[in-house]
């Protein structure tokens, strides 16, 4: 199933290193013809199945595996959990047929880095490879707006208990309010350039204020950053 590099063959400096996760062959070779008609990717290795996934994840340690979310045996969402679960610094770009939220919300609970249906065109995919290698997120508006929703609606109503603090609410309080302001821009799916454009600052200045959230908070990424937001409500309400 896998065809990964391991002769020892040295893959080239500067590209990033993409393992494609996929039960169907002919899709792995679609997405590697792609892939390698840029000059900054390189396809390192591909998988069949969740568990040779996590395996070839150890063993090549890819930039970004592109995982697909219904594979036999173990599925994307569970190899994704194991992949982050490992440390690795690999991110994982959920790829899938199936446009449902529930596959977006509990691909980006696992620890994924951005969430694509198969039906992206070729320059879109390539793209976001290259953001979520560069620890950027995608998300699409729609899956961010259907989170707004989903969030706000677990909300108490007027009259019922309001439920105990998320643990992590200790977390925001170390956040300046310039950093909660970034925060709650990147939740909105803004990129560092429109946050920039929106709050009068420049990119790089964003880009250090989103480094340092990311610490405080103790997270990998922006997408989990995004879903600590909303779960501790500092965005939703």
């Amino acid at each position: 199933m896998s065809d990964a590099r391991t002769d020892g063959t040295p893959t080239t400096p500067g590209r990033t290193r993409v393992l494609l996760a996929d039960d169907q062959a002919l899709l792995r070779m679609g997405f590697r013809l792609v892939l390698e008609a840029e000059d900054d990717l390189e396809v390192v290795g591909e998988a069949g199945d969740g568990l040779e996934a996590v395996q070839l994840t150890a063993q090549l340690r890819p930039d970004v595996v592109l995982m697909d979310v219904r594979m036999p045996g173990l599925n994307g969402i569970e190899a994704t959990e194991r992949v982050v679960a490992s440390g690795s610094a690999t991110r994982v770009l959920i790829l899938t047929t199936f446009d449902l939220d529930e596959y977006a919300f509990a691909a980006l609970r696992a620890g994924a880095s951005g969430f694509m249906l198969k039906a992206a065109r070729p320059a879109e995919l390539v793209s976001a490879i290259r953001a979520v290698a560069t620890g950027d997120a995608v998300v699409s508006p729609r899956v961010t707006r259907r989170m707004l929703e989903m969030f706000s609606d677990a909300l108490p109503a007027a009259g019922q208990p309001v439920p105990a603090p998320h643990p992590a609410r200790a977390l925001l309080a170390q956040l300046t309010a310039r950093e909660a302001e970034v925060l709650g821009a990147v939740a909105e799916g803004l990129s560092n350039n429109e946050i920039a454009l929106r709050l009068y600052l420049s990119e790089a200045t964003v880009k250090t204020h989103v480094g340092r959230i990311l610490a405080k908070l103790g997270v990998r990424d922006r997408v989990q950053a995004v879903v600590l937001a909303y779960e501790t409500g500092l965005v939703g309400r």
